[in-house]
This record gives structure tokens, C-alpha cells and sequence, in this order.
């Protein structure tokens, strides 16, 4: 069993169509429902759903709270190398891009993970370029022994593995996997994605299977917004959440909503998605899935993280370093994308202690799994 015959039977244009068919009583059906369809879901993320923004983040408060209550999850992503083997036209580690590769050492490792524990982390996630022959698996389990004494919590953002790579990274100690499909349109992919592994579009899309399949306590998905139309890319990816949900129960997800960034040299986003736009996404899925993790990272500015994060938002990164060795080791080294909030770990933890929100630094206690 796998989403493909689900994604195959969807396509794109129509379900584009139908989300821009959906009218005000549409979305005010979906408002009063006691719980919501994916049907409701097109009608949220439409252009219909406009007008209805501020009852729209008024209930996703409510329900937010009511499951995770005013706490936020603070983690940081600690980059161990920019070398990759995929030409992908949005990313500043694409192979074609001309800069210095670095690796991180074990060493080195451990000196950027001494500041992040200075900071306060015990949550932290791992993430590489798509190197196959550098970063392999070898390496991504060494990195996890050579972490794991020094954190609660390791999730990791890296090449899509086959189900035994997985299931031997879950016994060094990983908890965690993000993998974003980056788009569902598919003719679209290939353009974005010309060489390397990473092309392979079916091999990214079943990505979740083998994780679910492997046991991983939690998998994030998302789309990197602006390479299509973002609302026909979320709703396949709330069909793709719906399905990992239904199939892989015991796993925990959460979403990511990243908006394309500048990065060397490289493309600018094809779909511009306003701020407004961004809430009622984040709302749309927080009526869609009460339970469901939303998190939302330093590509965001400061101004726009302060107002979004009470509306339903239940993680936030600060103080976050996109090139590797960024914290401690080499930071003038090129970095992914730039990061628009650069307030430090101690001035997030403040401004949420200000609005009555509780820091929470790590994930889950290691005690509790024995």
C-alpha cells in the first residue's frame, strides 16, 4: 500500500478548478462544521475564504489551545554540510551553484553543539544536502552517536533513505524526519529538479511510506511555497497528510509552510503568497487538523512571527544558521537561504514568556521511550 494510486487518481487542473469554484457559503459551511472534510479544506484555502480571516484565526486559537494549551516548541537546525549532488534551480547548495563545500568533523559537530546547548536547545534538526557519496548514511549515524549524549531530541532533513536506512538511523537515535515534497505538480518537479537523485519524483513521493513503514515517531511534511500554485500544492499535501494519518497512525506529523527565499543566484518564486495568505493557511490547517503539529521557521520576518504564532502555530526556530558551521565553526560560509528573523533562542523565549506562552525546548524526554 502506498499514496500513489491516491495521488494518481487527483489531478492537477481539476483539483486547481475546484478550489477556485468554492463560494462564501462553501467556507461558511466548513466554519460551522463540528469537523471538517478535505472538501471543507478547498474551500478555507480558496480565494472565497478571503473575506472570513479573522473567524478563521479566531476558532484555530481556540482549537490550538485547547490541544497544546499556550505552550511553543522552540527548536534550531544544526547544518552539518552544504555539499549536494541534486541541481535544484531554488536552493544555494545546488550543485551547479559555485561556492566552498563544507562537512562538518565530528569535532566540529561538537563545538556547534556546544552553543546550542549554551542557548538552551535539547531539540535540534539535522540537516544536510542530498551527497550521497559524502553524507551517506555512515556518516548520518555517526553524527547521531556523536550527538545524542548532548540532546534530548534529534530530527533530521536530509536525502530521502530507503526503509533499512531508517530503521538502522531510529537505533542511533533518531526520532524524527522532515521531507518535503517541494511540489506536487509533477511536470513542474522535473523542471525544478533536473539532476541528480533528487529528480526522481515518485522515489521523493513515497518517502513518507518507507518512514511510515520504518515505525519514525514523527514526520513533517510541506511544499516549498512559490514554486506553484500554493493552494493546489497544500491541498495535496492535506490529502497526502490525511492518507499517512489513516495508514501510519502511530507516527505524529507536523507541517511546515516555507516560503521561497533568495538564495545565490537563483530563481524567483513563480507564485507570490501575501502575509495574509500565509494565515489563512495556517489557519485552513489547523480546521482541518486540530491535532497536528504547525511549525514556522526564520524565513519569516519578525513582525509577521510575532502576530502568526497565535494563531495556531505550535513550533518555532530562532537564532538559526542555514551554512554549515554557522554557529561556531565557519559562519562566513554561504548559507541556503537567508533568514529573515535573526533575533536570538533568549529573545523568543522572552517575547512568548510576554504573551503568556511557555518555551518548551525539547520535544520529549528520552526516559520516557524506556
Amino acid at each position: 500500500m502506498s499514496f500513489r494510486p491516491i495521488f494518481d487518481a487527483h489531478r492537477w487542473d481539476e483539483v486547481k478548478a475546484s478550489i477556485y469554484a468554492k463560494t462564501a457559503a462553501d467556507v461558511e459551511r466548513a466554519l460551522a462544521a463540528p469537523r471538517r472534510t478535505l472538501d471543507d479544506f478547498k474551500a478555507l484555502i480558496s480565494p472565497a475564504a478571503a473575506p472570513y480571516l479573522e473567524p478563521m484565526a479566531r476558532l484555530s486559537r481556540q482549537l490550538t489551545e485547547r490541544r497544546f494549551g499556550r505552550t511553543m516548541q522552540l527548536y534550531v537546525p544544526l547544518y552539518l554540510s552544504n555539499e549536494c549532488q541534486n541541481i535544484c534551480t531554488y536552493c544555494g547548495f545546488s550543485m551547479d551553484n559555485k561556492l566552498r563545500r563544507r562537512t562538518l568533523s565530528q569535532v566540529e559537530m561538537l563545538q556547534e553543539a556546544a552553543v546550542l546547548k549554551q542557548w538552551g536547545y535539547e531539540h535540534v534538526l539535522l540537516v544536510t544536502g542530498e551527497a550521497n557519496q559524502t553524507v551517506d548514511v555512515d556518516y548520518l549515524e555517526k553524527a547521531l552517536y556523536t550527538l545524542r549524549p548532548h540532546f534530548a531530541q534529534l530530527s533530521m532533513e536530509v536525502q530521502p533513505l530507503d526503509q533499512p536506512d531508517y530503521e538502522r538511523l531510529m537505533r542511533a537515535g533518531l526520532h524524527s524526519v522532515l521531507v518535503y515534497q517541494e511540489t506536487y505538480h509533477q511536470q513542474d518537479y522535473k523542471k525544478h529538479h533536473p539532476k541528480g537523485r533528487k529528480s526522481n519524483f515518485h522515489y521523493r513521493l513515497d518517502t513518507p511510506d518507507r518512514l511510515g513503514r520504518a515505525g519514525i515517531h514523527k514526520m513533517g511534511l510541506g511544499v516549498l511555497i512559490g514554486l506553484e500554485d500554493w493552494r493546489t500544492d497544500s491541498f495535496f499535501t492535506a490529502l497526502h497528510l490525511d492518507y499517512l494519518q489513516r495508514t501510519y497512525w502511530q507516527t505524529r506529523y507536523s507541517l511546515s509552510f516555507p516560503r521561497l527565499r533568495p538564495a545565490e543566484g537563483l530563481l524567483q518564486p513563480k507564485v507570490e503568497m501575501t502575509d495574509r495568505e500565509l494565515v489563512q493557511l495556517i489557519c485552513a490547517y489547523r480546521l482541518l487538523h486540530e491535532e497536528v503539529e504547525l511549525s514556522l521557521s526564520t524565513r519569516e520576518t519578525a513582525t509577521f512571527r510575532n502576530h502568526a504564532l497565535r494563531l495556531g502555530i505550535t513550533s518555532l526556530s530562532a537564532g538559526s544558521k542555514t551554512n554549515p558551521g554557522g554557529y561556531a565553526v565557519a559562519p562566513e560560509s554561504l548559507e541556503q537561504f537567508e533568514i529573515s528573523d535573526e533575533r536570538s533562542p533568549a529573545e523568543i523565549a522572552a517575547l512568548l514568556r510576554q504573551q503568556g506562552y511557555e518555551p518548551v525546548w525539547k520535544d520529549w524526554d528520552a526516559a520516557l521511550s524506556t
